[in-house]
């Protein structure tokens, strides 16, 4: 390396840092320039004293740590001493601040980060004697979301803090690595030093191209590739670019990882298998290894403590990568007795501060920590989930609410097990299982069945019989049987989310309520896991190999019976069934021959009823969460039979689709919808959304787009006021036109939406490749606000996600004031629901938007002119 302008060397240079380690490191590397005269100082005091009667200063490098803010001031102070009033000013970022390049104010010159200190200080500084032009850290008014690296000249490294991903610098000449941005270091655990010591191949690895095609091609295609990390390998993906700095043709490389404290997409994906787990030993041990694993986590805790008690609190589980420790017990862990007090403890990067105080902190190294107290629906400390790292955490606006969802998890889970222990002691819980007995799920289904007469929903009853298990306790024994018994138990928990309900109804017989049905595939899926869990051989303890299977009827509520005894007859009669076809199956309750002619007599009808004036258009009101004005509606299809009365969607919108009807009825909604909403735009102008769902079946059409535009050409309506709404449920692989049908609605100017979302499995596929706008969180989770933490978890969750990918959030199914605060603490953005106006006709939407304008009015003559 060429010596720094021998004009230089007749000054000083000011070195000021806290660190002795870092002190010593900035000292050598400037003397070994050859540099005369350095003055290394710990603070501003000890500057003063080391420059009391000198010449300006050449240069001065000041360390920066925690928050950045005593440095900056510390800065301030030196530019009040003579001998620095003019010297440019270098910052060092150490590896716990939390402060960022763009937020350096303009009186520093240049930055680096202190593990750039041996290969970049000297580079820096010659910068700033204009040996190589630099571009002023001015930071850009809004990031972009694909950072822009520069064409020519500029300092690059400004944008690596203010775009997403990990990005490297890499000559494809050498094949080395030029330089790392910071995020790389971070979520690498690699130091700069380390990354440009080493080639890019023992960097990153790309799995179906060698590097020359990778920089030969440099067309900015997403590669599947791994990178090296403290941890061993990152799996993700990566792409790449070429660009021109300082007259160096170089690649610029962006890598995605797949770890969830990374990025938003995955971690929504991690918290759906957080919350479709068991609450039981295992389900607690299998959420904290995913945890673990795909957090990129090093430790972890859960705790459980009664605050009404004084004995000391129980260690659910314990998970640690490194080697083993006698770790100090929980009286000695200050940061988890704050925690069990109640208190969360964040410190996404500077843990290292609480070692002294902590030895668990200490003694592992623990640079990442977070403490989050477990609650009760009530606010009462359950226990404590403990979570650290030995490097800083990836990104701590997705490691925290993650760590807040789980820690509901596992709040949930301890509640449970309370209740158990309650309910056993009150005879309403199976003492072998753990299950609801026959009178608690009687109970339960009761009240399931009024809540579903109210809400309108579906659900499926299961009615599980275990085969031949008399033989099993005839021939080894009761002992044998209860293992069994406990087995299966853990089985059928393992098949069904928290929101379902399985008990042991008598002996060897089982029920299970699967609740807020989708579509009957979901139930059968259901069964069918069932099935192939228990074809599987038990392997039970000292005890031989066993092959028990299970026969399974299954009966839904309402179209199969409107009472819950009713319904278990079915069950039991759909489940004897399965028995006569040879056992090992399941089958579903067979309507009636009477049922079968009405269904038939009802397909016939729907032919005509459009025809009939028999269908009509309702509207629903969408309501912004901050303001509670309308901003939108939902037009929901309504059959009005002559002698049958009301049918509801959930009935007759199969049947459309069994007829291929729904292709015409959908497109008779979505004229009519269109038509009324702009007539009701240019009368009150408000410009108000519309929302239309459109089917499976509309969705395979190959001309929808077409259709879609000729509504909006003839009824003027403007594409942009036009929301049409997709069921999660809908296979992106079920539907081929799917994907081309809803890029071109999208290009027409339409916004589209995913309708009851978090009740399909295609959560994360339908976020990243659908043209979404908003999505619609299901009524079946936001019902339980209030009464079930899991579903309370995964809707905060899903709004934190949803915004961090840009899209808008409406809950559906907000009915009670309890709905409404939970929804606005979490900044939902709209609302739609009974608590604000069940769906309405034509004429009544109309009188409410007109009372609307009505009582505007009447407020702003009231206001003073």
């Amino acid at each position: 390396m060429a010596a720094v302008n021998d004009a230089t060397l007749t000054t000083g240079i000011l070195l000021v840092a806290s660190q002795r380690e870092l002190r010593r490191e900035l000292f050598d590397v400037l003397d070994r320039e050859g540099h005369p005269t350095i003055h290394s100082a710990r603070d501003t005091t000890h500057a003063a004293i080391l420059l009391e009667g000198r010449e300006p200063l050449a240069l001065i490098v000041v360390a920066m740590d925690g928050d950045g803010r005593s440095s900056l001031t510390l800065c301030e102070q030196l530019r009040l001493l003579p001998p620095c009033s003019d010297a440019p000013i270098i910052a060092v970022l150490v590896d716990d601040t939390t402060i960022k390049p763009t937020q350096l104010p303009p009186m520093i010159a240049s930055w680096l980060y202190a593990s750039q200190v041996a290969a970049e200080l000297i580079p820096r500084w010659k910068q700033l004697q204009g040996e190589v032009p630099a571009v002023a850290p001015v930071k850009p008014v809004a990031p972009p979301v694909a950072p822009v690296l520069p064409s020519s000249g500029g300092d690059y490294r400004f944008v690596f803090e203010e775009g997403e991903g990990d990005w490297l610098i890499v000559d494809p000449v050498t094949e080395r690595v030029v330089e790392a941005s910071p995020a790389y270091t971070r979520h690498s655990g690699l130091a700069n030093s380390v990354l440009t010591s080493l080639a890019l191949r023992e960097v990153l690895s790309f799995e179906s191209a060698g590097l020359e095609k990778v920089f030969g091609d440099a067309d900015r295609r997403w590669l599947a590739c791994q990178r090296k990390s403290i941890r061993g390998h990152d799996t993700g993906e990566a792409s790449t670019r070429r660009v021109n700095h300082a007259g160096r043709a170089l690649i610029a490389l962006q890598f995605r990882s797949d770890r969830a404290g990374v990025r938003p997409a995955v971690a929504l994906g991690l918290l759906a298998r957080l919350f479709s787990g068991g609450h039981d030993d295992a389900g607690v041990m299998e959420a904290a290894q995913l945890l673990l694993d795909e957090m990129g986590l090093d430790y972890l805790a859960v705790w459980s403590a009664r605050p009404e008690e004084s004995s000391v609190p129980a260690q659910v589980i314990q998970r640690w990568r490194g080697d083993d420790h006698l770790l100090p017990g929980p009286q000695l862990q200050s940061s988890l007795r704050l925690v069990l007090g109640g208190r969360a403890l964040m410190h996404p990067h500077d843990a290292r501060r609480l070692a002294d105080v902590d030895p668990l902190i200490g003694q592992l190294g623990l640079r990442g920590f977070v403490g989050l107290p477990l609650l009760d629906e009530r606010r009462n400390v359950l226990g404590a989930l403990l979570a650290g790292s030995c490097n800083p955490f990836g990104n701590s606006e997705i490691v925290a609410p993650v760590l807040h969802c789980a820690a509901a998890h596992f709040a949930h889970t301890l509640e449970l097990r309370r209740t158990r222990e309650q309910g056993r002691a009150e005879g309403l819980l199976d003492a072998l299982t753990g299950l609801p007995n026959r009178l608690l799920f009687n109970d339960r289904l009761d009240t399931i069945i009024r809540e579903a007469n109210r809400t309108g929903e579906t659900f499926a009853v299961l009615f599980v019989d275990l085969d031949r298990f008399k033989f099993i306790n005839d021939t080894l024994g009761h002992a044998v049987g209860d293992q069994v018994l406990v087995a299966v138990t853990q089985r059928l928990r393992s098949s069904v989310r928290a929101s379902d309900t399985v008990a042991r109804y008598a002996g060897d017989e089982f029920t299970i309520v699967l609740r807020h049905i989708v579509k009957t595939d979901d139930v059968l899926r259901v069964a069918e896991k069932i099935v192939q869990l228990m074809d599987v051989p038990l392997h039970l303890d000292d005890g031989p190999e066993l092959q028990v299977t299970a026969s399974i009827g299954v009966s839904f509520f309402p179209e199969d019976a409107p009472d819950a005894e009713t319904l278990l007859k079915h069950a039991d009669e759909a489940m004897y069934a399965a028995k006569s076809m040879g056992r090992n199956n399941y089958r579903v309750y067979d309507v009636s021959p009477a049922q079968e002619q009405q269904n038939a007599a009802l397909k016939a009808r729907l032919r005509h009823a459009e025809g009939n004036g028999e269908l009509r258009v309702f509207y629903q009101p969408q309501i912004n969460a901050g303001t509670e004005d309308i901003v939108g509606m939902e037009a929901l299809l309504r059959w009005e039979h002559p002698e049958l009365g009301n049918i509801g969607p959930g009935f007759f919108i199969p049947l459309a689709e069994e007829t291929g009807l729904i292709v015409s009825i959908g497109e008779w909604v979505l004229r009519n919808a269109c038509k009324q909403a702009k007539a009701w735009e240019d009368r009150f102008g408000l410009g108000l959304r519309i929302g239309v769902n459109l089917s499976a079946v509309q969705l395979m059409q190959p001309d929808l787009s077409e259709v879609v535009a000729t509504v909006l050409q003839e009824t003027g309506l403007d594409p942009n006021q036009l929301e049409l709404e997709v069921t999660e449920s809908i296979s992106i692989k079920a539907a081929p036109n799917l994907m081309e049908n809803m890029q071109k609605l999208h290009r027409l100017g339409c916004h589209i939406a995913i309708d009851d979302f978090g009740t399909g499995a295609a959560s994360l596929d339908y976020l990243r490749k659908l043209p979404a706008d908003r999505i619609k969180i299901d009524q079946s989770f936001v019902r339980n606000i209030g009464v079930d933490p899991d579903d309370e978890a995964i809707v905060r969750a899903t709004i934190e996600m949803a915004h961090r990918l840009k899209r808008g959030v409406v809950a559906e199914g907000v009915e009670i004031e309890q709905h409404l605060q939970f929804l606005r603490a979490n900044h939902c953005d709209e609302l739609q629901g009974y608590l604000f106006c069940r769906p309405l006709p034509q004429a009544s939407f109309e009188r409410l938007l007109a009372e609307r304008e009505r009582l505007l009015s009447g407020a702003l003559e009231k206001l003073p002119a």
